[in-house]
């Protein structure tokens, strides 16, 4: 268990390392039976140890301290029993090329074989925290990345490096579109 922790931290920390995620933003968790370790509510990526991970339950018991999208991450366990990572960023020229709310469709080889259509989700941010759990889950049951309009990325899968592929690759998909579209080689 603790390699697992120590695991999750590596990837959220590669979040901020590689400009995915700011200082502070995002989240993470993983889960080990029916415990489902999250990054701590407002934490510092550059500080994150394995033991400020916050402990929550399958059943939906969140310790105290869990990250405000720890019921997002947990209904996401519950609607996909293969998922073992969720994975939340803010990729810059993610979010900025899904802001029309337009499903994405990334150009590029490696995003059309990885998922050639991205699903994203637009949630009044006034009710984002009542309704983000349910629309977040019941895409990623079926996806294995999706995008909240205006807000950022969730990525499931199987293992924490593999919401991490997925993470980095739907980034480079977007930031490929924004340069192919600035020479002209992509229409908008």
């Amino acid at each position: 268990m603790e390699n697992l922790k120590a695991d999750l931290v590596r990837h959220y920390r590669w979040l901020r390392q590689y400009g995915i995620n700011d200082s502070h933003s995002g989240n993470a968790s993983v889960r080990d039976g029916d415990t489902v370790w999250v990054t701590p509510t407002g934490c510092c990526a550059d500080l994150l140890e394995p033991g400020h991970l916050v402990r929550c339950h399958i059943d939906g018991t969140r310790g105290e301290r869990a990250s405000l999208d720890a019921p997002l991450h947990i209904q996401v366990y519950q609607r996909n029993p293969k998922a073992r990572a969720v994975l939340h960023s803010h990729g810059p020229h993610t979010v900025a090329l899904t802001m029309n709310g337009t499903d994405f469709l990334p150009p590029d080889f490696e995003g059309q074989y990885y998922f050639p259509r991205v699903p994203v989700i637009t949630i009044p941010y006034s009710d984002y925290v009542a309704l983000a759990p349910g629309k977040v889950a019941e895409i990623l049951a079926e996806y294995p990345i999706t995008v909240v309009r205006g807000h950022g990325v969730y990525a499931c899968a199987e293992t924490l490096n593999l919401a991490y592929k997925w993470t980095c690759s739907l980034e480079l998909s977007a930031k490929t579109a924004h340069i192919a579209r600035l020479a002209g080689t992509l229409e908008r």
